[in-house]
């Protein structure tokens, strides 16, 4: 499997009922378009994640959910991009952002964690943050509310009526990605806000 021709595309999230429309879960809810969408299926499991392999537009990609909690999606991942003889620079990580406004997504060729519990899980289990990211803003709350109260809460009623909005620009933006290039992804998304009715 030619490294050129494969990129891991990874959303975060938390496994299980409880938690699956919540905000800490947008990145798996965007994976789940995207292989709905190209007809790729979950139909893997090793090293503690949920994957499938197919294309999107012709080009190879595996599409992965690690099945731990959010902090200990690292290992999961690199063990995985290690399986297929991937490196940090073919992933594409899908999560949330508490730092951008609900509606905006922000694409990001490398970085630090941002106090993301998942992203530093991958740094700490990559040993850099040298890999892309598609952020999805979901905002801070209005109220003193604890911030993970916050994240593994439900999406708002205003949120939930333009989410789907969301997710469809999320699942673009990664689709430009794979097709065009990461700066393409950055010019055509970086202006883009899905607004709140």
């Amino acid at each position: 499997m030619p490294e050129e021709h494969v990129k891991l595309i990874v959303g975060l999230g938390n496994p299980g009922a409880a938690y699956r429309r919540t905000r800490h879960n947008v990145g798996f809810m965007v994976t789940d378009r995207l292989a709905h969408r190209h007809r790729i299926s979950f139909d893997s499991r090793k090293f503690k994640s949920i994957f499938g392999l197919g294309r999107i537009d012709g080009r190879r990609v595996i599409l992965a959910k690690p099945m731990t909690f959010m902090n200990l999606s690292g290992p999961s991942v690199r063990d995985l991009a290690h399986f297929f003889n991937l490196d940090k620079e073919n992933l594409l990580v899908i999560h949330d952002d508490i730092d951008l406004v609900f509606g905006k997504i922000k694409i990001k060729q490398k970085g630090g964690d941002g106090g993301h519990n998942g992203i530093r899980s991958l740094v700490e289990a990559f040993g850099s943050g040298a890999f892309a990211r598609v952020r999805i803003g979901i905002g801070r709350p209005d109220t003193k509310q604890e911030v993970k109260g916050y994240v593994l809460n439900s999406f708002d009623a205003q949120q939930k009526a333009v989410l789907d909005e969301v997710i469809t620009m999320a699942q673009d933006a990664v689709e430009t990605i794979l097709l065009r290039g990461l700066k393409e992804g950055m010019n055509r998304f970086s202006r883009k806000e899905i607004r709140l009715g």
